[in-house]
């Protein structure tokens, strides 16, 4: 008998690494394009001539950009379970040395 609960783990995380992977393109391709998009903004307009909607690309892909990110790393994308494990071990390891010191 085959062990498919492992099977089902490797699926879930393959998905979740490309998930994550297709969201760092994502991200990659937004900043490059809207870089290339700004600098003739900046370098041939006049600042008075600059408005709300020279940036409207970046706003609204921005704001998809985030939608995206929520839908890849979930509410936590910054402070995860994870990173309050490692923070909570490190932080202990810290007090662990500061006795013997």
């Amino acid at each position: 008998m085959k062990d498919y609960s492992e099977h089902n783990k490797y699926i879930k995380a393959k998905k979740k690494v490309e998930d994550i992977k297709g969201f760092y393109i994502h991200l990659t391709v937004y900043l490059i394009v809207n870089i290339l998009i700004m600098i003739p903004i900046f370098k041939y307009s006049d600042w008075d001539e600059i408005s709300i909607w020279s940036f409207s690309t970046a706003i609204f892909w921005g704001i998809g950009l985030l939608f995206h990110a929520y839908g890849v790393f979930g509410k936590n994308i910054i402070f995860s379970k994870d990173w309050e494990e490692r923070k909570v071990k490190e932080l202990m390891e810290k007090d662990k040395y500061k006795y013997w010191e």
